[in-house]
């Protein structure tokens, strides 16, 4: 073969192979939005690890995003996960005060308050990304139209007692027994301009039960403190005998580990907290914030989220461990992000005007 030839057909076969192989570089958002290719998972994968890394802004209990996140290094090496922690309504000023001043960090997001990805959405913040398992399994209520979000988590605001201070036969079994005058100065609450798991409950309770609700209760002399996971631990701690909200998952993790602490929901309904999880569309690391979100809403994700969190999942392949309190079994209230939305800068105001605080 003719020399010339010979060195023309390399330089041709290289071109092809390199044509071939061109989806495994880091694509661009567009680009990985519009690929179709069935090796997309690997591109992803790919693109994931010339980035090296994320960092995802998480309103979650710290130990339970950094739970989540050395699982998805133990699958994905070479790629690390930095974890930004912080309450949701604070998060919420965070990410505004950022982007007002043209500031990138956070590739995804996850917040217990559900109406701020109303928001954020509006504000074209959010990057259409659906994984895999949220397409195949997840129900519609628990994602995004658009596909810009999707529920990565839910539990409820239950009540609690410490049960080395109050006997079970004893204990409040609905939010009106907290009224009664023995627990003044008993109880501990979280607070809605901090934390989203609060806000979204308050804003339950308030539309069922009524603002008389919390103004009576104010008058309890009650331990105000900040995040949904605090309450919880000042029972633990003894520091009080009952929560009038928090979370119920902090409570099954405490009792799991032997702490003096139960669980009770409501008889009027718990408030249901649902927590999305969305990816940014100025995400600096845009493979890797979408590699993530994946595995966040896979059945593994998922499962370990309910193993080590005590917390419920939309994906109908995730069960609760076994002696766990699953979510069917549980009387709640109903969810409106849209309405908490229209109404937190009301709901801050009006808890101000009957706490103080």
């Amino acid at each position: 073969m003719n020399a010339k030839i010979l060195i023309s057909n390399c330089f041709v076969t290289a071109a092809i192979a390199l044509a071939w192989t061109a989806p495994a570089m880091a694509l661009t958002p567009q680009e990985i939005l519009n690929y179709k290719g069935a090796d997309r998972q690997k591109v992803l994968e790919e693109g994931a690890k010339k980035e090296g890394k994320l960092v995802w802004y998480a309103a979650m209990d710290l130990p339970v995003s950094e739970r989540v996140a050395r699982g998805f290094e133990a699958k994905y090496p070479g790629i690390s996960v930095r974890i930004e922690r912080t309450g949701s309504e604070r998060q919420f000023v965070r990410l505004a005060q950022e982007y007002g001043s043209n500031i990138r960090v956070a590739d995804v997001i996850n917040a217990s308050d559900a109406s701020h990805f109303i928001a954020w959405k509006r504000n074209g913040w959010l990057a259409p990304y659906v994984p895999e398992d949220v397409a195949k399994f997840f129900p519609a209520e628990h994602r995004d139209a658009d596909g810009t979000f999707a529920s990565s988590r839910i539990y409820v605001s239950s009540l609690g007692y410490n049960t080395n201070l109050v006997k079970a036969e004893d204990a409040p079994k609905s939010f009106a027994d907290l009224l009664d005058p023995k627990w003044k100065g008993r109880i501990v609450k979280g607070h809605p301009g901090y934390s989203g798991t609060i806000m979204t409950a308050t804003y339950q309770m308030s539309r069922d039960l009524g603002w008389d609700y919390f103004d009576r209760l104010s008058k309890q002399n009650v331990l105000q403190v900040q995040s949904s996971v605090d309450p919880p631990k000042k029972l633990a701690l003894g520091e009080r005998a009952v929560m009038a909200d928090g979370n119920d998952f902090n409570l099954v993790q405490l009792k799991e580990q032997d702490q003096p602490v139960q669980w009770v929901y409501p008889t009027e309904g718990a408030p249901l907290i649902v927590c999305p999880n969305a990816v940014l569309k100025a995400a600096p690391n845009p493979n890797a914030a979408r590699l993530f979100q994946s595995y966040l809403f896979s059945a593994e994700g998922q499962q370990l989220l309910c193993d080590y969190a005590a917390q419920h999942s939309a994906h109908p392949q995730v069960r609760p461990k076994p002696g766990r309190p699953a979510l069917k079994d549980i009387k709640v209230m109903k969810d409106d992000p849209v309405a908490v939305e229209a109404q937190a800068e009301q709901i801050k105001t009006k808890y101000l005007s009957y706490f103080k605080v």
